[in-house]
C-alpha cells in the first residue's frame, strides 16, 4: 500500500529523486513503528508507548482508507474518460487535484472512523425460551466481545464501558474472546473497572485468537484477577437454573493448547432440562451439535471493522453479525466487538454491547 500511493504521489506532483527516498524512508518507519510498540509494549512505559501506538495505527488506518479510494479511483479510469465526453467537468481534474481530493476525503473518512469507534452502542435483544417456564423467570445477559486491551484501548475507555454495563444490571457478563490484546501484567488499573462491574450471577469469559498471541497465561491471569471465570472447554451450571459452557478458540491447537473433549462432547453432557449459553470465540456453528445449546455468543468478526472489509466477513462466515436462529431451538448472536484490532477506526460497523433478555414463552 505504501508503493502505491507513493507511485500515485510521486506522478501527481512530479517528485524528485530525494523526496522520493524520504517517503520511503518515511514508509519504511510507518512499517516498522507498529512491530517495535508490539515487542517493547511489555517492558517499557505504556503512557509513551501509547503515543507512538496511536501514531502508527492511525496511519495503518489512513493508508489503507486512502489506498482504496486510489485504487477505486483507477478502476473507475475509463468509465470516467467515456462519462466526460457528455460531461466536461470529468475532463477538469488534473492528476494533482484529484489525489488532492481524494486525500482529503480520506482525512474526512478517518476522522470519521474516530468518532463511530468512540461511540458504543446498547444492542437490545429479546429471546424466548420453554425451559425457563418451571425454572427461572429470565436472564438477563450483557454481552461484550474483541475490546482488544493493548496499547491502544486503556483504562480511561474501560470505566466507560463498565458504567455502561453496570447501568444495565446485568445478571451475568460474558465476555467472548479478545478482551486481551497486548502484554498487560502489573497494569491494576486495567483491573480496577471490570472489579467494579456487579452481577447476579457472576462473569465468564472464554480465550480468543489475541490471548494465545501475546500469552495465554497473563491473559488468563487477567481475566480471572478481573473477576472473571474462564471457561476451557468445560461448562457449570449456575443454581441449578442454567448452563454457560466455554471453549477455547481453534487457535489454541497451534500454542499447544488442547482439550480432550470435542465440542459436540461438551455440550453434550450439559444438563438438556436447563438453558444452556455456548460462549465461543468464533461464530461458526457445527450440524453436528445443533439443538445442544439454546443460545451460542461469539464476536470475532468485528463486523468488518472498517468498510469495505465487512463484504469479506459476509462471504467468509456464514453469518457475520446480529442475531441468527438454527432450527430447532439454537440461536447464535455474533457481536460486532467494543475495541478495535489495529486502526483505532470504525467505518460503518459501530461498536457494542449486547443486552440479551432471555425470557419465558408467553403462554
Amino acid at each position: 500500500m505504501h508503493l502505491y500511493v507513493l507511485k500515485k504521489l510521486k506522478d501527481a506532483f512530479n517528485l524528485n529523486r530525494k523526496k522520493v527516498l524520504a517517503l520511503l524512508i518515511f514508509s519504511f518507519l510507518m512499517v516498522v513503528v507498529p512491530i517495535v510498540v508490539r515487542v517493547f509494549y511489555a517492558f517499557g512505559n505504556p503512557i509513551k508507548l501509547q503515543v507512538f501506538a496511536y501514531v502508527a495505527f492511525t496511519w495503518m488506518g489512513f493508508l489503507f482508507i486512502f489506498s482504496l479510494l486510489l485504487l477505486f479511483n483507477d478502476l473507475l479510469k475509463v468509465p470516467k474518460s467515456y462519462f466526460s465526453k457528455f460531461f466536461p467537468i470529468f475532463k477538469s481534474f488534473s492528476p494533482k487535484k484529484n489525489f488532492l481530493l481524494l486525500f482529503c476525503l480520506a482525512i474526512i473518512l478517518l476522522f470519521y472512523g474516530f468518532f463511530e469507534a468512540s461511540h458504543v452502542k446498547v444492542h437490545k435483544i429479546v429471546i424466548r425460551s420453554d425451559k425457563l417456564n418451571n425454572n427461572i423467570d429470565g436472564i438477563k445477559i450483557v454481552q461484550i466481545s474483541d475490546l482488544h486491551i493493548g496499547p491502544i484501548l486503556r483504562e480511561k475507555r474501560l470505566k466507560k464501558i463498565a458504567k455502561i454495563i453496570n447501568e444495565l444490571e446485568p445478571d451475568i457478563l460474558v465476555a467472548t474472546g479478545d478482551i486481551v490484546d497486548g502484554q498487560i501484567n502489573n497494569q491494576k488499573e486495567l483491573i480496577e473497572p471490570f472489579n467494579q462491574i456487579q452481577t447476579r450471577y457472576g462473569k465468564y469469559a472464554v480465550l480468543g485468537n489475541h490471548e494465545f498471541y501475546v500469552g495465554v497465561e497473563q491473559a488468563v491471569d487477567f481475566l480471572q484477577k478481573a473477576g472473571f471465570t474462564v471457561l476451557r472447554g468445560e461448562f457449570i451450571t449456575i443454581l441449578d437454573k442454567f448452563n454457560i459452557a466455554g471453549i477455547d478458540d481453534p487457535v489454541s491447537k497451534n500454542f499447544g493448547n488442547t482439550f480432550s473433549l470435542s465440542e459436540k462432547e461438551i455440550l453434550s453432557r450439559l444438563p438438556q432440562d436447563k438453558y444452556s449459553i455456548f460462549l465461543k470465540h468464533r461464530p461458526d456453528v457445527k450440524a453436528d451439535y445443533l439443538g445442544l445449546f439454546d443460545l451460542q455468543l461469539s464476536g470475532h468478526t468485528h463486523k468488518g471493522q472498517i468498510f469495505p472489509l465487512s463484504v469479506i466477513t459476509f462471504f467468509y462466515y456464514e453469518a457475520h453479525t446480529g442475531l441468527h436462529f438454527y432450527p430447532p431451538n439454537s440461536y447464535l448472536y455474533i457481536s460486532r466487538g467494543v475495541g478495535t484490532s489495529g486502526p483505532p477506526i470504525r467505518i460503518l460497523s459501530p461498536p457494542e454491547i449486547v443486552l440479551i433478555n432471555v425470557l419465558p414463552n408467553k403462554d
